[in-house]
Formats: structure tokens, C-alpha cells, sequence
């Protein structure tokens, strides 16, 4: 007989015993941004600015310090893009631009953005991880000639010999989905197929090789407009948006358990935020207060211990 999922609920006196905190704010508030955990800090990506115009700003948090600074600018103004980091590189794909979906890809070696090979098509909305050498693009939606959809496939690309996007098995299709990397696989967590009236607990994951997506333990509570970052063997889903508003709460995935436990609630609940880690920090960045295009400074961080 095959086990069920379990979802644990921690006590009341559980949840409280660690806290958010409050982290020196974003320089420029933005919306619908991405992150990438450095080996200095965490990266913020682009993302819409509060005219709704898109920004080409990359600042660059570093817990140590408590401080900002500002890396090079992407080369095109982005939001809904796929940010990830390799060997100390930030590695930058698709996105929205003022035009649509962008195909373009870019990687920061040495303080200068190098091109890296156009996607086959154009695709915002999705998420990014690195296993191995390899960056994974999946999810979102993919623009076509005569019409978009929601994309099936992850994109791949050799990070050591980056010559050409490969293709590999998706998951169920969906977008505004938080994507991230634990124990050698790649998870894709939650997500919607429209607007954030459509949104999914669906929790999918995949090794590299493996001929298909395994479902595991559904979020306790579907969002949209999310994040994820992993701590270990535990990720953490923060954010997201329903028609009622933001969302605050927070659970933690114990990967060898195929469970989920709640998490203190984010105290500022924000979707389209920054969602990274670093050490055993959980960092919840930028993003909207209120559902649809809206903006935000906030930063706030939470210390994840992967054994409870």
C-alpha cells in the first residue's frame, strides 16, 4: 500500500518560536522581480517599477552586512524573468519586455553581461534552478507565432558549455509557479493556468534523467505569484496573491519526508516578491501588497531549521 502524503501542523507555541526580521529595504521598490543567491548575497532582478514600467536594476543584498550595492544593469528592462547563479555568475533569461516575451538570456561573469544563446521561443512567468551544471528553465508561458500557452517542457543549458537550449521533460503546465533546486532535483511548487483565481497546490519534482514528473504533497494552501528557496533538505514556500488579497502564510517541505509543516506567517504578506536563502536564512524580498501590479522596499528574513 502506498503511504499517503503528510502535512504536519506545528502548535501555536511551534510556529512562534522563531520569527521574521526585518532586513535593510530594497533600494528601489519593485514587483514580479527575481532573485539568485550569490556567494556575496542575494540578487534582485529587474521587475516592474511603480508606473508599471519594467526596470533593468540588479542590486545585490548582503546578510553579512545588512547593506545594498548594484551590479552591472541587464541589458533590457525585464519583469517575470528567470534569475539563477552558477560558480559566483548570475545567470538572467526571458521575461516580459515591452515588446512580449523575451528570448534573450544573459550570464554576469567579471562585471559584464555576456550573451548567452536565444530561447527557442519567448517565456516569462516560470522559475529557475541549477543542478549540477545545468540551468533549468521551467514553467510559464511561452509566446508563439499565432498564440501563447503554457509551456510542458523545461528549457536546459549546459552552463560549462553553453552552445545551444536543450529540452527536458516539464511539468504540469502552469505560471506565476515557484521553481527551485533540493537534494538533486528541481521542484515546481504551486503556480496558476490563468488568473490568480486559478491557482494550484500541485507540488511537482524531477531528477535529471528521469523520464517524468513525480507529484508529491500538496501545498496546504494553493497560491499563485509565489516563491521558494531551500534550506538543505527543506523548502520554504512564501507569498503569493488570491482575489481576496496577498498571502501570508508560510509552510516548510521536508523533502525525505514528502511533508509539509506551517512556518511563522510572512509579516508582510507580498506575490511576484524575491524569495532566496542564504546559510540557514530564508530571504523574502520586494513584491506587491496588494494583488495585481503592485510594487514594494520590503525585505524580511527568517532562519529555517532543517531538522525540525
Amino acid at each position: 500500500m502506498t503511504a499517503l502524503p503528510v502535512v504536519v501542523a506545528l502548535t501555536a507555541a511551534a510556529v512562534t518560536a522563531a520569527s521574521w526580521r526585518e532586513e535593510a529595504p530594497l533600494p528601489l521598490a519593485r514587483g514580479e522581480v527575481a532573485a539568485a543567491a550569490l556567494r556575496d548575497g542575494i540578487a534582485v532582478v529587474g521587475g516592474f517599477v511603480a508606473d508599471g514600467s519594467s526596470s533593468r536594476q540588479v542590486d545585490v543584498y548582503s546578510p553579512a552586512t545588512g547593506r545594498w550595492s548594484r551590479l552591472p544593469d541587464v541589458p533590457r528592462a525585464v519583469n517575470h524573468t528567470f534569475a539563477a547563479a552558477w560558480r559566483g555568475k548570475l545567470y538572467v533569461a526571458g521575461g516580459y519586455g515591452p515588446t512580449g516575451r523575451l528570448r534573450t538570456a544573459w550570464v554576469l561573469d567579471a562585471g559584464r553581461w555576456r550573451p548567452l544563446p536565444a530561447l527557442p521561443y519567448g517565456l516569462a512567468a516560470g522559475g529557475a534552478a541549477v543542478v549540477g551544471s545545468r540551468l533549468y528553465l521551467v514553467g510559464g508561458v511561452a509566446g508563439l507565432p499565432d498564440r501563447s500557452v503554457l509551456v510542458r517542457r523545461a528549457l536546459v543549458l549546459d552552463l560549462a558549455h553553453p552552445r545551444r537550449w536543450h529540452f527536458a521533460p516539464g511539468p504540469t503546465g502552469r505560471e506565476h509557479l515557484a521553481v527551485t533546486a533540493a537534494a538533486g532535483g528541481v521542484y515546481a511548487i504551486g503556480g496558476r493556468s490563468a488568473g490568480y483565481d486559478t491557482n494550484s497546490t500541485l507540488v511537482e519534482s524531477w531528477r535529471p534523467g528521469d523520464a517524468t514528473w513525480q507529484t508529491k504533497a500538496a501545498l496546504p494552501e494553493a497560491r499563485g505569484g509565489t516563491g521558494a528557496a531551500a534550506v538543505g533538505g527543506t523548502i520554504v514556500s512564501v507569498g503569493g496573491e488570491v482575489p481576496s488579497g496577498t498571502i501570508g502564510s508560510v509552510f516548510a517541505y521536508d523533502v525525505s519526508r514528502d511533508a509539509w509543516r506551517r512556518l511563522p506567517d510572512l509579516p508582510t504578506p507580498r506575490h511576484g516578491l524575491a524569495v532566496a536563502a542564504v546559510g540557514d536564512r530564508v530571504f523574502a524580498i520586494g513584491g506587491g501588497r496588494s494583488p495585481g501590479l503592485a510594487v514594494s522596499d520590503v525585505a524580511e528574513s527568517l532562519a529555517v531549521d532543517p531538522r525540525s
